[in-house]
């Protein structure tokens, strides 16, 4: 049921997805140290530059992990029974998809669930046309939360797939429930792909999120512009910049939008003290290794089966297998 709260200059929000939106850059901008969840970059203009991001020359991880697709795709496919459905968490441009369901024609529907509704709606538009035989069934949903499966789909075999190192995103309690989540979703028995960054030199990591371009700075500020657009928010750009670092005790990417001066700012009906050089901290990027990441999936009901990394090492695709013994 939704609950309807009242935004400034007398907008609504008006359904769960705009109230969460809401909630979580209220409650983050109160924290100490202030923070707003990754998930919200991928308005559709969001969506659209990390779509550019995925083609710029630093950032290896779009391009090496297609590569172990492109090398490995049929591998895989060996693994999806027949008549199975494809359920793809936060497909973007669905690109890396293509492959995998060009070498397995026996699967029977594809089920993209993403929280950009209109970016989703043009890309499985698009894949529709280009797999006229194949079902498309989007769904518009945060895919780390509950969210129902089309009921058309029936009761076949189901095949997660979670391209892009989007488990990184996640604080390590949040892949483990994200795991267990989808051994739930999924069902017994069922194979779930996953694509995980790993370990490598700080510079290689550096350089992939601080182009040359500014296209991640843009879509790092792309979120205030987008609180200020959908939730009052009166965030000046000129006056934040884009930092991304590499924790070397943590293994992970850390973004952050810098205040460069001090300031107030006003968003979601409050005003929020900014000091010089305070940070929002928009995104984690944790990086494992092979070891690691089998570790934690075993942890939440996830066996092994198959595992594929490119020459450099840069880059890994994990065939798992739901076991049913998730640690709670």
């Amino acid at each position: 049921m939704s609950i309807v709260v009242r935004k400034p200059r007398g907008a609504l929000v008006v359904n769960d997805a705009e109230r969460a939106f809401f909630n979580d850059v209220l409650a983050g901008l109160m924290a100490e140290p202030k923070r707003v969840p990754p998930k919200y970059f991928y308005d559709e203009v969001g969506s659209k530059l990390f779509q550019r991001i995925t083609t710029l020359v630093e950032y290896y991880p779009t391009r090496v992990e297609t590569g172990i697709l492109e090398a490995h795709a049929h591998d895989i496919a060996k693994l999806i029974p027949k008549d199975a459905a494809v359920i793809e968490f936060g497909p973007g441009s669905a690109a890396k998809t293509r492959i995998l369901l060009r070498a397995a024609p026996h699967v029977s529907a594809y089920v993209p669930v993403d929280i950009s509704g209109a970016f989703l709606a043009a890309e499985t538009a698009q894949l529709q046309q280009e797999m006229p035989e194949l079902r498309v069934l989007p769904v518009e949903a945060d895919f780390t939360r509950p969210f129902a499966l089309p009921p058309s789909l029936g009761n076949g075999p189901r095949i997660g797939f979670f391209p892009g190192s989007t488990i990184g995103n996640f604080e390590p309690h949040e892949a483990n429930a994200l795991l267990r989540h989808a051994a739930v979703l999924l069902g017994p028995n069922a194979l779930f792909i996953v694509g995980v960054d790993l370990v490598k030199d700080t510079d290689v990591l550096t350089a992939a999120y601080n182009d040359e371009a500014g296209v991640t700075a843009a879509f790092n500020l792309n979120l205030l512009t987008r609180i200020n657009r959908e939730l009052g928010g009166e965030f000046d750009l000129s006056v934040f910049r884009h930092r991304a670092c590499y924790n070397s005790e943590q293994r992970r990417i850390e973004m952050h939008l810098v205040s460069l001066t001090r300031q107030k700012v006003r968003a979601c009906g409050k005003s929020f003290d900014f000091r010089r050089g305070e940070t929002i901290h928009t995104e984690n990027s944790y990086k494992y290794t092979v070891e690691s990441f089998r570790s934690r999936a075993l942890g939440a009901g996830w066996t092994s089966t198959a595992t594929f990394v490119d020459a450099q090492n840069y880059f890994s695709v994990h065939a798992l297998r739901a076991n049913g013994r998730a640690i709670s």
